[in-house]
């Protein structure tokens, strides 16, 4: 089977989005004019750039978001009707432009996406979604041609952020749903001589909340499918887009066809606000993939992901750089090359002086990043809560900074070599300073190095408030360093800063008792406790809901609001 090297490519359709805080999932509808020929003019034009310069790079294909908004049906609203019959007319003017490049097209989608209107004529029918979805897929593939296949999201729905009138929810629940969708789908596919690349990225959500990493599951839902108009598309990890995540065992179980996800826009660590180097990681990935024989290509992640204020956009401004970089190595590693060999290639492509201080700047990023933005001995244990597993990363969240009680505890707790984590982040802080020396050597902004350095004392203020005994010299420090950060570092533009949440009032749980917690609710393996089937699967979700209506307070507003909110996790 030919590769398939996927990037996304909506970047330009978030143009004018003035919101603080973006929800960067999908394309934010609401803000997409209907009758604006200035508006379409400008997103071709910019995804014009995006094509011309994905095709140099090597790859074959582009993904635009999203079916819901295309695929036209009687029972819409009149007035959404109307709207998507311009929609449909100006993508197909994008699609037309892919096709320009050779870019083959793919069109995301959520399962299910519904507005109030169909919502209510399934439920007044009693009809059956998936039908109905398929039913829909049909003719929108008919209608549209021009594309290669849809890409399907089974795990995860529209939260904060999305002001549509499409939303999506979470339908698929358990395995045998995931299978029975998939083998409903395929004969539209096959018939269609079309491609579903169907996604394995869950949150956690009810008992298909473990495909990506669970084993049983996995075999549950792919085993024994065969058909050339099935791709499925994983992270390469176990979680979502962080360090420290060894690969996922799952590219090497069942026949079906694999992609492997990648994202280079990390929105993890500062979405291209300063270098954020995958190569290396990416690297050792690639290498290991070789050996499976069902891994035919990537997907690509350089726009979308995240609930943040940074909006740098690849390929179309200047600041991306990063982005750029991360972008560019990535695709070449796929095809083979090896790092050192693509970021002088990128060098030459921009321009850059000296590609010798860009490497050498690279690789002291990739540490500063590793040992100061994650704490490698907490980062490296392998930890599962319900069907999640935790995140490596524990201290800085999207575009937040956490700096406050429950933290220091947690860390306390899971760390027990403090000394070498306050080492690591001094030796960080002067390697920033090295960066600070090779940034101009290398041809790369400076202030993006500088907003690191400074961002990181932070990081590394805040690593001393975790490890050593709290005083009140210690506090006022730290408060006098988040203004002098928030001072030098306004928000302004394509450049944004962290936020900086500090509460250092006294965490509720004794030391004692928030370990045996911990113990208690937190594995470190991947198979299921008993206590695990008997408690926190199933007696924690009513806990956790009866808390939420109670006491609503007791769960952090950032818990609550971002993305899908925490409680998602509980279903």
């Amino acid at each position: 089977m030919t590769q398939l090297h996927l990037i996304d490519a909506v970047g330009p359709f978030f143009r004018g989005h003035e919101a603080r805080t973006i929800n960067w999932s999908k394309i934010p509808w609401h803000i997409v004019p209907v009758n604006d020929e200035a508006w379409w003019a400008r997103t071709r034009d910019e995804l014009r750039i995006i094509c011309s310069k994905a095709s140099a790079w090597g790859f074959n294909a582009v993904s635009l978001d999203d079916v819901a908004h295309l695929a036209d049906h009687e029972w819409l609203e009149p007035d959404l009707r109307g709207q998507m019959k311009t929609f449909r007319r100006e993508f197909e003017a994008c699609f037309a432009i892919c096709a320009e490049f050779d870019l083959q097209v793919f069109v995301t989608m959520d399962v299910i996406s519904l507005t109030p209107a169909i919502k209510s004529r399934l439920e007044a029918k009693k009809a059956d979604k998936m039908t109905f979805l398929t039913q829909l897929l049909d003719s929108f593939l008919a209608d549209f041609p021009q594309i290669m296949g849809v890409i399907a999201r089974i795990g995860e729905a529209d939260g904060e952020g999305v002001h549509d009138e499409f939303r999506s929810e979470l339908t698929i629940k358990t395995p045998s749903q995931a299978r029975e969708l998939i083998q409903k789908l395929l004969p539209v596919f096959e018939r269609h001589h079309r491609k579903l690349v169907f996604r394995t990225w869950t949150v956690g959500a009810y008992p298909i909340g473990d495909l990506m990493w669970h084993r049983s599951t996995f075999q549950q839902v792919f085993g024994g499918i065969e058909s050339d108009s099935l791709i499925v598309s994983m992270k390469y990890g176990e979680s979502d887009f962080f360090r420290y995540l060894p690969l996922n065992k799952n590219f090497f179980r069942t026949k079906v066809k694999k992609i492997v996800e990648l994202q280079t826009r990390r929105e993890y660590e500062g979405c291209g606000e300063y270098p954020s180097f995958v190569g290396w990681e990416y690297e050792k990935y690639v290498r290991e993939l070789r050996q499976s024989p069902d891994v035919i290509g990537c997907m690509v992640w350089c726009q979308t992901g995240g609930w943040v204020a940074f909006r740098r956009l690849a390929f179309l401004d200047a600041e991306a750089l990063w982005i750029d970089l991360n972008t560019f190595v990535t695709i070449q590693v796929m095809r083979g090359s090896l790092v050192e060999s693509a970021v002088r290639s990128f060098a030459k492509e921009r321009g850059l002086p000296d590609a010798d201080a860009l490497l050498e700047l690279l690789r002291l990023s990739d540490e500063v990043v590793r040992e100061l933005l994650y704490t490698e001995e907490f980062s490296r244990q392998k930890l599962f809560f319900r069907r999640v597993r935790i995140p490596p990363q524990l201290q800085v969240y999207w575009g937040n900074i956490f700096i406050n009680h429950s933290i220091k505890k947690l860390l306390t707790y899971f760390v027990k070599e403090p000394e070498g984590a306050l080492r690591a982040a001094a030796r960080c802080l002067d390697l920033l300073d090295q960066m600070l020396v090779l940034a101009p050597q290398a041809g790369v902004p400076v202030v993006d190095i500088q907003f690191m350095r400074d961002t990181f004392r932070l990081l590394a203020l805040a690593r001393e408030y975790y490890f050593t005994d709290f005083t009140p010299e210690l506090e006022a420090k730290l408060r006098e360093a988040k203004r002098d950060y928030k001072a030098r570092w306004p928000k302004r533009g394509l450049h944004a800063r962290y936020r900086v949440k500090m509460d250092f009032n006294p965490f509720w749980l004794k030391r004692r008792y928030l370990g045996w917690a911990l113990e208690l609710v937190l594995r470190r393996r991947r198979g299921y406790r008993i206590i695990d089937r008997l408690l926190t699967l199933h007696l924690l979700s009513v806990i956790y809901r009866l808390i939420a209506w109670k006491k609503p307070q007791w769960i952090p507003s950032f818990a609550r609001e971002s993305a899908m909110g925490v409680d998602v996790v509980f279903r």
